[in-house]
């Protein structure tokens, strides 16, 4: 084998691997930052809308107002579902079918006659990726009204996207409600090559289309160490209960090595932007005895973590307040996960989009560690 071909042995799980190029984004987890594009992501979650948000990261630029303006009306009118679509929701989705789960059947129907990105245009591959990233809040709300026996609400193609989704999965959306849960959908959009964003890189990177792109991401996502843990890190808040538990909890948690949900990060090894963004807004606009609780675990499982493992840098992620958010804006646990995919699934169709532009497979390969194989004839 020449020296250009000697396989390169990586770090399991490609821990701090570069793959490939990209112009989307990059966390940067010494610094406790991360960006989408040249833009500070928190910024834009402080200032921004989410459509323009999204139009950076298709576009690759923010929107001057009448191109917010067209882009706004464009994924009002995409958000729409087709008939064919509500019907399939209204037969399939009982109450133990999760929003996701039907998000992933009304994609795949939704994409059953789609071409293969690698024969479609730039033009057409970004069409696919707006529509499907535009109808995840409706199928998302239609199927969490469908599961508690409602009907389901037809999108509102002039209401904002952040707006309309919380409109239709009957929860109330006043200001603040829309500007909570918006700054939450905007830190969530793209975060690096976590592994949702990779599975989905890698179905694109055979030039298949791009709901089967989507929905390898969305299968990665599923896994409760990826998109599932807002709903757990809240389930151990009430776990805990009393902040005064914090400490027993936590020692017992770490003494049968179990993960804390919604403490840790892959990448980070300081605060998580995003959590402390989440933070700042439910503090600010929410005076809850949750939030109060929440601040007070907080605190506490900190300084546990440091007393039994001294030097460990080990801080709330961001599904800790993620959950906390979420539920002050008034979302079920069940939608917390799929409120989350909402968000990412425009960071997974922005980097299917530029991965779909490189026209190359990613194909890696993998070390045998089995029994020492035989060549030729063998006995049964």
């Amino acid at each position: 084998m020449s020296p250009a071909s000697e396989p390169i042995t990586v770090p399991r799980g490609l821990k701090n691997v570069v793959v490939t190029d990209t112009t989307i984004g990059d966390v940067r987890g010494e610094e406790g930052f991360y960006h989408y594009r040249q833009y500070d992501a928190t910024e834009l979650a402080r200032t921004s809308r989410f459509e323009d948000v999204w139009h950076l990261m298709i576009h690759g630029t923010l929107p001057d107002d009448a191109e917010s303006a067209a882009f706004a009306r464009r994924i009002g009118e995409l958000r729409l579902l087709s008939p064919a679509t509500v019907d399939l929701l209204r037969k399939v989705v009982t109450p133990e079918v999760e929003p996701l789960a039907a998000l992933r059947l009304a994609l795949a129907s939704e994409g059953i006659l789609e071409r293969p990105l690698f024969d479609l245009t730039e033009g057409e591959r970004t069409d696919a990726a707006l529509r499907y990233a535009a109808i995840a809040p409706t199928v998302v709300a239609a199927a969490h009204r469908l599961s508690q026996g409602l009907d389901v609400i037809d999108a509102d193609p002039t209401a904002g996207h952040v707006s309309d989704y919380l409109r239709m999965s009957t929860v109330s959306a006043d200001d603040d409600a829309v500007s909570a849960l918006q700054t939450y959908l905007i830190t969530t959009i793209d975060h690096g090559f976590n592994a949702s964003t990779f599975a989905g890189r890698v179905v694109a990177s055979s030039g298949s289309d791009m709901t089967s792109s989507i929905l390898g991401a969305l299968g990665a996502f599923l896994g409760p160490l990826h998109g599932g843990a807002p709903g757990r890190a809240l389930a151990a808040l009430d776990e805990i209960g009393d902040p005064a538990n914090t400490r027993d909890w936590v020692r017992g948690r770490i003494a049968a090595g179990e993960i804390i949900m919604g403490f840790g990060h892959a990448v980070y090894r300081t605060h998580d932007p995003r959590a402390e963004l989440l933070k700042e807004v439910v503090t600010a606009r929410y005076d809850s005895s949750l939030v109060r609780r929440a601040t007070a675990v907080e605190a506490e499982i900190e300084a546990a973590i440091n007393e039994l493992k001294p030097g460990r840098r080990l801080y709330a992620n961001v599904e800790f307040y993620a959950g906390v958010l979420m539920s002050e804006v008034g979302l079920p646990p069940s939608m917390f996960t799929p409120t989350f995919g909402v968000a990412r699934i425009v960071g997974w169709t922005a980097n299917v989009l530029e991965q779909a532009a490189e026209r190359k497979i990613i194909r890696p390969v993998a070390r045998y560690v089995g029994p020492e194989p035989r060549r030729g004839a063998f006995d049964r």
